[in-house]
């Protein structure tokens, strides 16, 4: 479950620089939970083709994390307002602090 939410988060961070057949492939394996035979024959390839293609958007994805480190980055600022609401008494600042993590 939790490579799941991990593929997930950096999709969201950098799916828009996979292709669009990567992504749609990618989206329906991770977002739409369809097996791969499923989407092997729905995009006419193979299984093998299919699992190859994700292992090699994972890959990817994970590159541009390591290189631009976006989701660790968004993973603290969460942390902080996460904290900064517990040790505040103050309703403005808690308002904003939830402000904030809306819009993260």
């Amino acid at each position: 479950m939790e490579k799941i939410v991990e593929q997930g988060l950096l999709y969201d961070f950098y799916g828009e620089l996979l292709t669009e057949h990567q992504r749609h492939i990618y989206e329906d394996v991770v977002m739409n939970d369809m097996s791969l035979s499923e989407i092997a024959q729905e995009a006419g390839i193979s299984r093998q083709g299919v699992h190859d293609l994700i292992k090699r958007c994972d890959k990817t994805l994970e590159e541009y994390e390591s290189k631009l480190h976006l989701m660790e980055r968004f993973r603290n600022i969460k942390e902080k307002l996460e904290q900064i609401k517990l040790l505040s008494s103050e309703e403005a600042v808690n308002k904003l602090a939830d402000d904030i993590l809306e819009e993260l």
